[in-house]
């Protein structure tokens, strides 16, 4: 019988990576409260005591960027060198064109509701479970097996910041019970016939330093957390920090959306979707959607930069929370 392997990993809010990704988010967020046109893009990089952010704003808005980054990372040393976009990137997307070149990959599957692979919503699921009780640094990873179209939890690892092993073992451990007990024969976790795994749990041993305290962030760092786990190929650049005129945020979620959409106009198992973009143009230079391994036309939707905006209503929405786990699964109006 074959047998095939995925593994997905998941990390917690209060990685180093997400708060900076939360930080890029935050100041978005603000800017856009004051100003619907702003243009911003900023990164963060953080640890130790200290982050650093930097990038370039264009804005009506007048915001503190220092209360910001303290509000999602605690009480740290701010340094911000933040400058105007570049008019040489203005004059192309004053003009509705695209602030960037890049690829964007969108994607869905019937595996489960969420739309998302099975090990990816495995992850996160368990990583959202045990951040609810324990508020900090954290890892999870999952691995399933696919054998003759089912599927079983192989192997969990949960790596998490002040709690015991002991203590972390049981959560894991009602976690998958709960998957059995609550989504056996049901639609969600389909296939699986059994709930066993093997767990690793904080395998390099106990541990209370995490954070900024321990391991640096940078905003970004996360990509593949961030989109559809490592089985799923990533196309341009990262999210968080970044106004919708940059085609790496609403090229990617308009390709989400186009996914999502096929998925269910065709019934099918698997939908990709690629965008390619020019910077300072509007139309896409590539636009392919495949379903089932069949290359279908894109139909129907407004591709430029101000036509992903108005589709997805881009100018309102809380961009932070987009940074805490996940930009695909999580209801937003990309996964509709």
């Amino acid at each position: 019988m074959s047998q095939n392997f995925r593994t997905a990993e998941s990390v917690s809010p209060g990685h180093p990576d997400k708060i900076c990704d939360q930080i890029s988010d935050a100041i978005l967020d603000a800017y856009l409260e004051q100003d619907l046109n702003s243009r911003v893009a900023v990164e963060a990089v953080g640890g130790h005591g200290k982050v650093f952010i930097t990038g370039e704003v264009t804005s009506l808005g007048d915001i503190d960027v220092v209360e910001i980054a303290q509000k999602v990372a605690g009480e740290i040393e701010v340094e911000a060198r933040i400058s105007q976009q570049s008019p040489e990137i203005a004059q192309g997307v004053d003009v509705g064109g695209a602030g960037d070149q890049g690829v964007m990959i969108g994607y869905a599957t019937s595996e489960t509701p969420e739309l998302l692979p099975i090990e990816v919503i495995l992850a996160r699921r368990l990583n959202q479970f045990l951040y609810q009780k324990w508020p900090f640094d954290g890892k999870t990873q999952v691995t399933v097996s696919e054998h003759s179209g089912d599927f079983e939890i192989e192997t969990i690892v949960a790596s998490w910041q002040n709690v015991a092993k002991e203590e972390l073992t049981e959560a894991v451990q009602e976690w998958a019970n709960n998957c059995v007990s609550q989504y056996l024969n049901t639609r969600y976790f389909c296939k699986y016939q059994s709930c066993n795994p093997k767990l690793i749990i904080n395998p390099a041993g106990d541990w209370n330093i995490g954070g900024f305290e321990a391991d640096a962030g940078l905003t970004g760092r996360k990509i593949v957390v961030d989109n559809y786990g490592p089985r799923i190929p990533i196309g341009g650049g990262c999210f968080s920090g970044k106004d919708a005129t940059k085609v790496d945020r609403s090229g990617a979620y308009v390709a989400r959306r186009i996914a999502v959409d096929y998925l269910k106009k065709h019934q099918a198992k698997e939908v990709f979707v690629r965008l390619a973009y020019a910077i300072g143009r509007r139309d896409p230079v590539e636009a392919t959607v495949v379903v089932d391994g069949k290359i279908k036309q894109i139909e129907g939707y407004d591709l430029t930069p101000g036509g992903i905006i108005e589709l997805l209503d881009l100018k309102n929405q809380n961009y932070q929370s987009t940074a805490r786990y996940g930009h695909f699964g999580e209801g937003f109006s990309w996964d509709a």
